[in-house]
């Protein structure tokens, strides 16, 4: 794993989780990170969060709560690196 493709979130414990960074993805005017667990997961899952300005050049990161925008964005990146990493049905 490369260090500078880490970001390190806080979850609602109060604890820092490392992600990879796998790709920003814009879909209808936003801007989308989706990210890879790199502990403890064995799932293959990535996690896909919107990109939130925060002012001051800062930005935050929210959950998607809405399937269908969650799903368009996934479809994207699955197109955008069907080269690179194998998909699962």
């Amino acid at each position: 794993m490369d260090i500078d493709n880490t970001i390190i979130l806080t979850d609602d414990d109060g604890n820092d989780v490392a992600f990879e960074f796998l790709a920003l993805i814009e879909y209808e005017n936003s801007e989308y990170v989706v990210l890879f667990p790199t502990e403890d997961d064995d799932s293959g899952e990535v996690v896909i969060l919107k990109v939130v300005p925060a002012g001051d050049n800062e930005e935050s990161y929210e959950s998607i709560d809405n399937e269908a925008e969650l799903m368009a964005v996934f479809e994207l990146f699955k197109e955008k690196f069907k080269d690179e990493f194998t998909f699962e049905d």
